[in-house]
């Protein structure tokens, strides 16, 4: 008994010097949005070598050419990365016995039910079991719903003869990036951790100390997986509250932006969030049901989640129905041949990122109707492929001439980038439905531009 309590001792024991020396080799599986800053940080700020991972061999092969495809991960980023050969990336995970600490950083999306797809998570970890060995840390990092740590991983691993928190150490620790967020970066924002077990607590809590200004250890992995959802949930239902005002306002002639922002004068029991056409990227639109999902097992109703995921997935629709009853209004037209400009259709400002973006959507619906419609996105020169949305994949952002010249219908402003000239847009389109507010922000009100 003793000898093993000396071996689980000396494991714990030499990852935490590697940690302090910087000497671990950090394994990132999953190079998007999230992995691929979290192994900036780790070669940049905290010094450790890192191997990415990633299914994508053309991920792969730019990253090891020094060159990037996230915005904000720049090339020249990634070449003083790849810099002393501190990082390269592979798509052969039967190198994950390099490594000494291992991040999970792959998507949780949900199926066509709206239920928890886990299989990208199931999958990894498979991986990791096959391919790593006694003493490594691993750290999931995808959002997913308070349990899957303990309940999903801990026993794929033990599968394999990993005795949790002795041969391997498991932990949880949610990413909240925010890309676009010039304010906050992976190193300045606060960093949860919980684990399966005291030793792997210690042992995240190191590995992230080095790489961020800030470690909360909670209790157990689970609490960590509650925290992220409940953060994500948070701005869901907030945003359909407003969302929901903003329709209740708009039939009674009031701006709810105004409204908004004569609120949020008060220094205390309010916090401002803003409507919108809709919820866009990996987090707020999905994470929500993977609780409601989890709380169907303890016979526990979620009204609040799901009735704000109905507010927010109805908002395309609105939107649509306001421009269709404004040109019919103002033009005696309906949607039908019309022309349509789509200005924006990452889900966020200023990001390259068009995940579960309400534009596209936007788009499908507006065809459904017989517009015919272009978007331009200074950020995202094609549309990807995506799951939902695989008729759109390919198409071209338009580059309008100046003043717009097409001409168009109408121009729908979905993501207010800063990099768009809407004086522009104003003076060119007879009609400017505004779903971000930006024109008024912009001093552009006209009796063209309608709110939505």
């Amino acid at each position: 008994m003793n000898a093993i309590a000396d071996s689980q001792s000396f494991l714990q024991a030499a990852l935490l010097t590697r940690l302090s020396d910087r000497t671990a080799r950090v394994g990132v599986i999953g190079l998007g949005y999230v992995g691929l800053p979290l192994a900036r940080a780790l070669v940049l700020k905290a010094g450790f070598p890192v191997l990415g991972f990633d299914t994508d061999p053309a991920k792969v092969e730019r990253l090891n050419g020094g060159g990037s495809y996230i915005a904000h991960v720049s090339p020249d980023t990634v070449g003083a990365m790849r810099e002393g050969e501190r990082f390269s990336a592979t798509a052969d995970f039967a190198r994950l016995n390099e490594c000494d600490v291992v991040v999970i950083c792959v998507p949780t999306p949900l199926t066509p039910q709206r239920e928890p797809d886990l299989s990208y998570v199931t999958d990894t970890a498979r991986a990791i079991a096959r391919n790593g060995r006694p003493g490594q840390l691993v750290v999931l990092e995808s959002t997913t719903y308070p349990g899957t740590t303990r309940d999903i991983l801990a026993p794929l691993f033990r599968e394999h003869d990993y005795r949790i928190d002795e041969t391997l150490f498991l932990a949880f620790s949610p990413e909240r990036e925010d890309p676009g967020n010039l304010q906050f970066e992976t190193t300045t924002i606060p960093k949860i951790v919980g684990a399966e077990g005291p030793r792997g607590l210690e042992l995240a809590a190191a590995f992230y100390r080095s790489v961020v200004a800030e470690v909360v250890p909670v209790s157990s992995s689970a609490v960590a997986e509650a925290v992220k959802i409940t953060e994500n949930i948070f701005r869901s239902v907030n945003i359909a509250l407003v969302n929901e005002l903003k329709v209740i306002f708009s039939a009674m002639d009031i701006d709810v932006w105004e409204v908004i922002e004569g609120a949020k004068t008060k220094p205390f029991g309010f916090m401002p969030f803003y409507p919108g056409p809709g919820l866009g990227g990996h987090c707020i639109p999905i994470d929500p049901f993977y609780l409601t999902w989890k709380a169907r097992e303890y016979e526990t109703p979620t009204r609040f989640i799901e009735l704000a995921g109905e507010v927010n997935t109805a908002m395309p629709a609105y939107v649509v129905e306001r421009l269709a009853r404004t040109l019919d209004a103002r033009f005696g037209r309906g949607l039908r041949d019309a022309r349509i400009l789509v200005l924006g259709v990452a889900y966020k400002k200023n990001v390259d990122d068009s995940r579960e973006s309400p534009g596209l959507r936007l788009i499908e619906l507006l065809e459904a109707r017989g517009a015919r419609v272009d978007y331009h996105d200074p950020h995202i020169p094609a549309l990807p492929r995506t799951r939902r949305h695989p008729g759109l994949a390919g198409r071209p952002s338009v580059a309008p001439e100046p003043g717009f010249a097409g001409p168009y219908d109408a121009a729908l402003v979905v993501t207010d980038h800063d990099g768009v000239d809407y004086a522009d847009v104003v003076r060119a389109c007879p009609l400017v439905v505004d779903t971000r507010n930006v024109c008024a922000r912009l001093g552009l009100d006209a009796p063209n531009v309608v709110k939505a």
